[in-house]
């Protein structure tokens, strides 16, 4: 059994529902960025993937990391497992439905964690009640208790959600909720899980229940969105003004369908806007960048370049009179520092003739903090690429250093290829690949130089995947910029992501399947996962 704590000692010492409080209050910030992130169509993360985030989020300071639903598949299980025996600093949390196999499932994953909690959930809205749970508001309200008791008596710290809050009668949400209360549940979350409340009503309803559920003064309420209609992090912040002091985030947003209230947005907008938001968390800002970049680098899905906070233009200053504003005075179009999330301070361009030493401080202004293997091998990338381009921006050093921590140590490589293209086809493809080892060399045609480089690889490591996402775009500006390409596949339910990056479209299209494919067969090699329909909030 994880250690008992106490959920609400986080907290400070008070009502928590005054906006106007005289001394800053914590919210907590729960990442779930490994489980309902990872519910978002193609963003499967393997256990090591989930290994490294889970240190790049302990890093940042996170409170709780949700790392799984341990009952879905064995790998689900064993990443939770995993996770809950390197982590000291966050509380390790695993997901389980109101049944006792699920709540015992996830018990066993989180026992190794020094702190651990699980998190149950039952549907409480009259949609899910009719037509998936066929349930009566009091059937639901029993298996609340039964399911909130049993994991209590695993665990010290309990959450528990109700699935699809926001559409569900206010009485039923009462009872609901009163009943997870005397049950021993130390979290209750109220997720607008469908993206459908709009924020002065989202808040009523936290203030209703903490003003009419008994015991609600002794637990701490949570807020998880969805961005459906867009405004997940507005209606976050407005639960958090209503006293919610739990906030359920995922790194740039992802999550099923139109994503999650993204931690970088409402982590800032707090810090940003102390002045009227007398709240703060204990995340270490600097950390944001570097979070998003490895989560869009393994589950293959860009980030905008006007994403607020990590996205390329965040800091970036084109029109002119914007550009005389910002040599005068950085605040005068800046409102948080580059630096205080992890994003490089200035556009300072590297060349052929940088050494080691400024490639090393630029990476670390960048956010890389890189072993002396890994970085030999991103500088000889880097010259590599400096002797193609006259100019090396920024840009061009994340995709390389990311490329490289994407493929990692690949059992498939790709040595040689050379493409013939054209208007008069069949187009040809001569790759050289490197697979355990050995050399094997394969020609292949296509319907296209792309299809034929992939019709090749094909050849050479025969397998049944199948491609769901082809993914071109330039890193930077200029007919010499560098292909950053995402590659898609699945095979028996199973989904790999794989990326690279070249100034030569073509051998990027061939690294980026390539990668695809190692991702593939090492989670082949990896028990297939259980059957299950996967929730998210």
């Amino acid at each position: 059994m994880t250690d008992i704590i106490d959920p609400a000692a986080p907290v400070a010492a008070n009502d928590g529902r005054a906006e106007t409080a005289s001394k800053p209050e914590k919210v907590i910030v729960f990442d779930t960025t490994m489980r309902d992130g990872e519910q978002s169509p193609g963003a499967s993360m393997s256990i090591d993937e989930k290994i490294e985030l889970a240190k790049i989020l302990e890093d940042m300071r996170v409170d709780v990391i949700e790392a799984g639903f341990p009952i879905a598949s064995n790998g689900d299980f064993e990443a939770v497992r995993k996770i809950s025996q390197i982590i000291t600093e966050s509380t390790v949390c695993g997901l389980a439905r109101a049944g006792v196999a699920d709540i015992e499932r996830c018990a066993d994953a989180i026992r190794p964690a020094k702190r651990g909690r699980i998190h149950t959930f039952i549907s409480t809205s009259p949609q899910h009640r009719d037509y998936i749970l066929q349930m009566s508001p009091e059937d639901v309200v029993n298996a609340v208790h039964a399911s909130v008791t049993h994991a209590r008596n695993l665990c010290g710290d309990v959450e528990w959600s109700a699935q699809d809050a926001t559409r569900t009668e206010r009485d039923v949400l009462r009872r609901c909720v009163e009943a997870a209360i005397r049950a021993g549940a130390g979290t209750i979350n109220i997720p607008d899980t469908v993206g459908y409340t709009y924020p002065t009503e989202y808040a009523e309803m936290f203030r209703d229940l903490m003003e009419n559920v008994p015991g609600a003064d002794g637990v701490i309420f949570s807020t998880h969105c969805h961005n459906d209609l867009g405004l997940a992090v507005a209606n976050s912040i407005a639960a958090i003004q209503a006293g919610a002091r739990q906030v359920e985030v995922a790194i740039n947003g992802i999550g099923e369908r139109a994503g999650n209230t993204a931690l970088e947005e409402v982590v800032m907008a707090l810090k940003v806007r102390g002045d009227r938001l007398p709240y703060f968390t204990g995340v270490q800002t600097q950390h944001i960048t570097r979070a998003s970049r490895y989560v869009s680098a393994i589950t293959g899905f860009p980030v905008q370049f006007n994403k607020a906070i990590v996205g390329k233009n965040a800091f970036a200053h084109e029109a002119g009179i914007h550009q005389d504003g910002m040599l005068k005075n950085a605040e005068t179009y800046e409102i948080m520092k580059p630096e205080d999330v992890g994003q490089g301070g200035s556009n300072l361009v590297m060349g052929k003739h940088s050494g080691r030493h400024a490639f090393r401080e630029k990476l670390k202004g960048l956010g890389y903090d890189l072993g002396q293997n890994a970085l030999n091998e991103a500088f000889g990338r880097f010259k590599d690429l400096a002797d193609k381009k006259k100019s090396v921006f920024d840009d061009d050093i994340i995709a390389l250093v990311d490329d490289a921590l994407a493929r990692g140590a690949d059992r498939i490589q790709v040595k040689s290829l050379r493409v013939i293209a054209g208007t008069e086809g069949p187009q040809e493809a001569h790759l050289t690949l490197v697979v355990d080892g050995a050399e094997s060399t394969a020609m292949a045609t296509g319907d296209g130089p792309v299809d034929a480089v992939f019709n090749a690889i094909h050849q050479l490591v025969p397998h049944g995947a199948v491609l769901r996402l082809f993914q071109v775009h330039a890193v930077t500006e200029g007919t010499d910029a560098q292909a950053q390409v995402s590659v898609r596949l699945e095979e028996d339910g199973r989904i790999a992501t794989g990326q690279a990056a070249d100034t030569d479209t073509l051998t990027a299209s061939a690294t980026a399947y390539v990668n695809a494919l190692n991702n593939l067969f090492a989670r082949k090699e990896k028990t297939a996962p259980e059957p299950i329909v996967a929730s998210g909030f």
